[in-house]
């Protein structure tokens, strides 16, 4: 058996490290976050959920009377020489399991815990000796009983997302070393990617009938213009920053309402649960900000209003002119309003073991632009203008790691808010080619092909 070379390749006075060597620190490092995943989960959910769970499904309820009260108290060592001391309100009780009377001193809850002796006295004294209560006890061990149950949702909470986070990280990085462990470069970038594992019904993008590698553009024109053919859609940038602010606040502050309902029964029970309060007070500031940046985006995007943009014809074609109308919306002025044709390419490609997609403006051409825009309340500015296809311009293209893209850009500067941008993609079609702008001529020509 032979093992793997520490060094691969000598170049000059260096040498290259072992791809296989890299390839077990890697193995190494991600099945420790395994492992260690898996070890606080099972601690978590046999320390805290599972005895929980028991307590909420499995305990049997009657009715005790209480005999007796007190406090127990914990001393703990904290390093270097710090001593602590814990209190724990502790109740004694008569009961009757299957009509035999038994006697038991059970706790509170672990929220009842303080350093505080005067505060355990205060949850202390909810029980009155000699009264009733409901009680429930363990059938598999009728000596144990509680006085109270529920559930610690942030202990819960925790339970999932630490341990769920390093089993999830470790795993997806001993997957991707295992199924990269001895192969080659070109190898590897040919294989499969997550989202082929996960969907083997995916298919590539199609391509427009008898232009091979150019995108189609039925969904380019499917929508009529009001005064010219088409409305191009719209791809926003700001609408994806409100998308993804309103998401991330929706899901913290759900988080945050999970952590709020916890402290709020325990303040109803009469307890105070620091640590929980440590933990919500952060949580409530995040989740503030995130309303407080999603409802800044709101108002910026209701500001700026809707910008529409009609074409007189599409797809486009090299040396010809097509008329662009421009409407804008809003409620505030414009000190620039500004549409440009540009060309963009992209690139996906390996760098290392990442993948790398790049994505450049490589020509750009101003097709108008106006001055102190001010939209009425109910009406929208509008303004006319001619756009040209440059007679050697290179027609739109798309493959697995390439992409050529045109598209109409308008861009405005208001008076009170941030720049904005806002794209509309075109196809121009090959040199020469014959432009099929209907979709009836499109499926017309997906049936010829067929």
């Amino acid at each position: 058996m032979r093992l793997p070379r520490l060094y691969a390749k000598k170049r000059g006075h260096r040498r290259t490290g072992s791809r296989e060597w890299g390839s077990v620190g890697d193995g190494l490092f991600h099945g420790t976050l395994l492992l260690a995943g898996l070890f606080f989960g099972g601690l978590l959910v046999s320390g805290v959920a599972a005895p929980e769970w028991r307590i909420n499904n499995d305990f049997i309820g009657t009715r005790c009377t209480i005999l007796a009260k007190g406090l127990a108290r914990t001393t703990l060592e904290d390093p270097p020489g710090a001593v602590s001391t814990h209190w724990r309100p502790c109740v004694r009780v008569r009961y009757s399991v299957d009509g035999v009377r038994r006697e038991s001193w059970s706790s509170g809850p672990s929220s009842d815990n303080s350093t505080d002796r005067a505060m355990a006295l205060e949850s202390l004294s909810r029980w009155q000796l000699g009264s009733e209560c409901p009680c429930w006890y363990d059938p598999a061990a009728p000596g144990m009983v509680v006085l109270e149950r529920g559930y610690n949702w942030w202990l819960w909470l925790l339970a999932l997302l630490l341990p769920g986070a390093l089993v999830l990280i470790g795993g997806t990085g001993l997957v991707r070393g295992l199924r990269a462990w001895g192969k080659s470069e070109e190898h590897r970038a040919a294989s499969p990617g997550l989202s082929e594992l996960l969907d083997p019904l995916a298919q590539p993008a199609l391509e427009a009938p008898d232009h091979p590698a150019v995108p189609l553009w039925d969904d380019l024109v499917n929508s009529p213009g009001t005064i010219l053919r088409y409305r191009l859609p719209i791809e926003s940038p700001e609408s994806w920053t409100l998308v993804g602010f309103g998401l991330f606040a929706l899901l913290w502050n759900a988080v945050v309402v999970v952590l709020a309902i916890g402290a709020g029964l325990d303040l109803l029970g009469g307890t105070i649960d620091w640590w929980l309060f440590a933990l919500l007070v952060p949580f409530l500031g995040v989740g503030i900000a995130g309303i407080a940046l999603f409802i800044r985006r709101l108002v910026f995007a209701t500001a700026i209003g809707p910008t529409q943009l009609e074409i007189s014809d599409h797809p486009l074609l090299p040396g010809r002119h097509y008329e662009v109308l421009l409407t804008q919306g809003g409620s505030g002025s414009f000190r620039t309003l500004e549409l440009a044709l540009e060309l963009e390419e992209q690139a996906t490609f390996r760098q290392g073991t990442d993948t790398r997609t790049e994505q450049r403006v490589v020509w750009r051409q101003r097709v108008a632009g106006c001055d102190g825009v001010c939209p009425s309340p109910n009406s929208r500015f509008e303004t006319q203008a001619r756009v040209a296809i440059p007679a050697d311009a290179m027609h739109s293209f798309t493959s697995a790691h390439n992409a050529v893209r045109w598209r109409l850009v308008v861009r405005g500067t208001p008076e009170r808010w941030p720049k904005f941008s806002r794209m509309f993609p075109v196809v121009v079609l090959p040199v020469g080619a014959e432009a099929a702008s209907a979709p009836s001529r499109l499926v017309a020509g997906r049936e010829e092909s067929r």
